[in-house]
């Protein structure tokens, strides 16, 4: 595993490592993914109340479309991480997903260039978000007593890029013009990209297939011919898709689930990663058991993001419908709520870093799986008080800001228990030569859940189960089974728990 040059960074993690200062990288990769999560976070606050308020999308509509691409957003990793493991690298990876990214962004601009758009940004994604992490616990040693705490500032810069999208990309959609906001994403992306590109020679060795150490000519074109590759490829697939998607659109949700499954074996199972044996083959026990304990947990994780995601839909149409928003003469534009979750992330992050320190060197130190638990707990609490909120709403019509504001802020505590924690634990259990690829499975929960939050109120009609009571049941069950499985989930971590 290879390491990097230190830095003036010091984090407030375990006493060991305090004489021992964080990768030279991480900044460089703090900024790059604050500027990438700027972006995505900057057009997710606006796509919803877009759809609805200037397209003129039916509320289900713009909500089964916003399932379709968040849920695409988290499954299209794993094949991003399958190709960095085997052919690419995570750098060429990462390069190849922010240029995508970018175009997407800037056709976002362009209203009858919606669908492009929405694809290059799926696939862009996949090639990003998978490698950008499993390419910062590369620079980690084995038992590497920094990791938790680089995670967790990693984890800041995502959510500092979250905080400043709505405010950014919000007021020029929403007060300008949508497509303003758009465009302010793409330039984020843009950013972004410059960031890492810059930052290179700082990574060392890292992020590579073999012994290469920098990135050459031939490299540079491949990223930019497979990045431009993917317009068409895009317009491709939309055009087959008229042919797929009356035979896909109806199959059930366990079906759906079967065939990606055997798109994942399919990938497992299949050729050879840079002349090395076949992955499967070279799979000890300890290893499968610490891989089943990733999928036990990304099980779980269903459950959480299924809830969380409810922020870039319900409940921003719930700030955008049911929420008085008027502070005197000004309206408080509804993408700002969106704002609230990575703000409190910011201020709470260290605040819970070093509280896990502390607890962790006590007799009373918890589990990844058990602070995952906790995690899904605080998320129903969150939607007890979404639920109170939305039947006071139903009886007055609207409900202050407050509400949703005491909302976010539960749901960051729950974030902050589960969401680092989890991609800590990735990098930390899955074997070296699969870890992108195991991160991509890992977001495969992710999209599940994502598709679910998006068409879940649709779901749930015709029941007795009110939306809001739903989620507060399923979270705070799931957060108790999982508290109550974790030390068998620890015992198959093994000595990387």
């Amino acid at each position: 595993m290879t390491t990097s040059t230190s830095t003036t960074l010091d984090l407030p993690v375990h006493s060991a490592a305090l004489a021992e200062r964080q990768p030279a990288a991480l900044p460089m990769l703090f900024l790059t993914e604050m500027w990438e999560r700027f972006s995505y976070y900057g057009m997710r606050a606006l796509l919803v109340i877009y759809l609805v308020n200037a397209q003129g999308y039916e509320r289900a509509n713009a909500l089964a479309l916003y399932a379709t691409y968040t849920g695409l957003v988290y499954l299209s990793p794993l094949l991003g991480g399958y190709l960095a493991d085997r052919y690419l690298g995570r750098r060429k990876a990462i390069l190849i997903g922010g240029f995508t990214m970018a175009l997407g962004h800037f056709a976002m601009a362009f209203e009858p260039l919606l669908h492009l758009a929405l694809g290059l940004l799926i696939i862009g994604n996949g090639f990003f978000k998978p490698n950008i992490g499993t390419l910062l616990g590369s620079l980690y040693r084995e038992h590497d007593p920094r990791r938790d705490g680089g995670f967790t500032f990693f984890y800041m810069g995502v959510n500092t890029g979250a905080f400043l999208a709505p405010l950014v990309a919000g007021t020029l959609g929403e007060k300008i013009g949508w497509h303003y906001g758009f465009a302010a994403a793409g330039v984020g992306m843009c950013l972004g990209l410059a960031q890492f590109v810059h930052g290179q020679k700082k990574l060392g060795n890292a992020g590579f297939i073999g012994d290469k150490t920098s990135l050459d000519k031939s490299d540079w074109l491949h990223i930019l011919l497979i990045a431009g590759g993917m317009v068409p490829l895009v317009l491709a697939i939309l055009s087959a898709w008229t042919f797929i998607g009356p035979v896909w659109d109806p199959l059930p949700l366990l079906g759906k689930l079967a065939v990606v499954a055997g798109i994942i074996g399919a990938l497992w199972f299949s050729g050879k990663a840079s002349g090395k044996e076949q992955t499967a083959q070279a799979m000890t026990r300890d290893e499968w058991l610490r891989i089943a304990a990733i999928l036990i947990m990304g099980f779980f994780v269903i459950f959480f993001w299924m809830g969380f995601e409810q922020a870039g839909g319900t409940m921003s149409l719930f700030a955008d419908k049911l929420t008085d928003r008027h502070l005197g003469d000004w309206e408080i534009p509804a993408s700002y709520f969106q704002a609230i979750n990575p703000l409190s992330i910011v201020i709470l992050g260290p605040v819970l870093a070093a509280f896990w320190t502390r607890l962790d060197q006590t007799r009373f130190a918890l589990s990844s799986p058990a602070k995952m638990g906790f995690g899904l707990i605080f998320l129903g609490l969150g939607f007890l008080v979404m639920a109170i909120a939305q039947d006071r709403a139903n009886v007055s019509g609207t409900v202050g800001p407050h509400w949703l504001a005491m909302v976010f802020v539960i749901h960051t505590i729950g974030e902050l228990c589960l969401s680092p924690v989890g991609l800590s634990m990735v990098t930390k259990l899955a074997p070296t030569r699969v870890a992108a690829m195991m991160m991509g499975v890992w977001y495969l929960a992710n999209a599940a859940a994502n598709k679910l939050a998006g068409i879940l109120e649709e779901l749930l009609k015709g029941t007795d189960f009110k939306l809001f009571w739903f989620l507060v049941v399923s979270s705070l069950s799931a957060g108790i089974l999982l508290l109550l499985i974790s030390p068998l989930i620890k015992k198959m971590m093994g000595n990387k728990g």
